[in-house]
């Protein structure tokens, strides 16, 4: 019967097989990677959670302490609106143009003997400027003299004798003729006088071109001539630039649109007030008025050209200057007059927040002409409290706090706490 039995499987290789062929094993693997996957997917929508939540809360932070419940009040700066007048102003580029300009050139050939004028100086009507060598047209008036008292004393001789043939003729001591013949006489040297006298006059105008004189009150420009040059009357040297500097003008162009709005004022326009700033607009120059409007539309821009003018007493206007030009139409009185700062825009809409017992309250507004940061606006009541800040914090209900100091950069970033 002990020859029939198995034999005894060894220990070692019962432990082989059954390690190798036990199921469990990979059951329980498939298990764990299974938790680590449901833990993933349960962080995953734990972070999704809190960021839902957490947008919100900051929503509210920017948008306004008044609908977040747990915030306080927002600090803010108010102002009032107020009842009064603001003008209706056109703007537009101008160029500072002098009322005269001259370029002088001479008028004689030749040499430069001075230069009265410095540069930049301001001369006066009648100063002289520039000095040509005048002795040979000084020359040619002494001869023109000579032959004038010449044939003014020849014309009085044949006066004389005209006066004893007219009594020998009345004595019948000479034929008519001759009598004729001497009142031809005098009838040429009357001409020849007068011939005479206009060589004069010419040599003198040529004269006075030697002493060339300021034709106006204005500045002169930079010396374009030394002595000891010699100009030419047909060439084309320039002696010196005089502008006009005190009054002086400023022309600019308005739109069509706004041509009838001028028209409609009293004198066509004229004497309208025009004020006069720099480049970047926040430096008024100086303040004219409307002086003559063009008598034509240029076609190819739909504008017409103005000319305004200025006293310049201080000089802040300078010849071919760019400055911006605002023309007062009108003005409008009895409006409700805010700062420009405390509207807000919501694409096409225009609104305030109003402050009424503590509380910002939005308002709807239209607002209208704008004058150095001021507006009129339709909408609202002369009295009215507006704020002026904090506009990322507020909303409609928004409860605040009045602050009477202006609000650092920081501040007005953050809600108080």
């Amino acid at each position: 019967m002990d020859q029939n039995l198995p034999e005894p499987i060894p220990p070692d290789h019962q432990l082989t097989s059954t390690s190798s062929g036990d199921p469990a094993k990979p059951s329980r693997k498939r298990r764990q990677w299974l938790w680590i996957l449901l833990l993933l997917v349960f962080a995953v929508i734990l972070v999704v959670i809190l960021r839902h939540h957490d947008d919100p809360s900051k929503s509210a932070t920017a948008g306004g302490g008044g609908r977040r419940g747990f915030g306080g009040p927002v600090t803010l700066t108010v102002t009032t609106a107020q009842k009064g007048d603001i003008g209706v102003y056109r703007d537009a580029i101008g160029t500072v143009t002098p009322v005269y300009t001259a370029s002088i050139y001479n008028q004689v050939t030749g040499v430069v003997t001075q230069v009265h004028y410095r540069e930049g100086q301001t001369v006066q009507k009648g100063d002289p400027l520039v000095e040509i060598d005048p002795r040979q047209y000084e020359a040619q008036v002494e001869s023109a003299e000579g032959a004038l008292q010449r044939d003014t004393n020849l014309l009085s001789q044949a006066r004389m004798d005209l006066e004893r043939y007219k009594t020998a003729w009345g004595r019948n001591a000479i034929a008519k003729q001759q009598l004729d013949d001497q009142e031809k006489i005098v009838a040429q040297d009357e001409g020849l006088v007068r011939s005479d006298q206009g060589t004069l006059d010419f040599d003198k105008v040529q004269l006075s071109y030697c002493h060339i004189v300021a034709p106006f009150t204005g500045r002169v420009g930079l010396r374009l001539v030394d002595p000891g040059n010699l100009v030419q009357s047909s060439g084309s040297t320039v002696l010196a630039v005089i502008t006009q500097v005190q009054p002086i003008t400023v022309v600019f162009t308005l739109a069509q649109d706004y041509l009838s709005d001028v028209l409609a004022q009293k004198g066509r326009g004229v004497g309208l007030t025009v004020d006069a700033y720099d480049r970047e607009q926040t430096k008024k120059l100086a303040t004219g008025k409307l002086l003559a409007l063009d008598n034509q539309i240029d076609t190819t821009t739909g504008t017409v050209k103005l000319r305004a003018i200025f006293d310049n007493r201080n000089a802040t206007l300078f010849p071919n200057q760019f400055v911006n030009t605002r023309l007062l139409v009108t003005t409008e009185h009895g409006v409700t007059l805010i700062p420009s700062s405390a509207i807000q825009h919501n694409g096409q809409t225009s609104f305030l927040y109003v402050i009424t017992n503590g509380v910002a309250n939005v308002k709807n507004i239209k607002p209208g002409v704008s004058d150095h940061g001021m507006t009129a606006v339709e909408g609202i009541n002369p009295g009215d409290l507006l704020a002026t800040s904090s506009f990322e914090k507020l909303q409609n209900g928004s409860k605040v706090n009045i602050s009477t100091q202006p609000l650092p950069q920081s501040t007005a970033e953050t809600d108080t706490p």
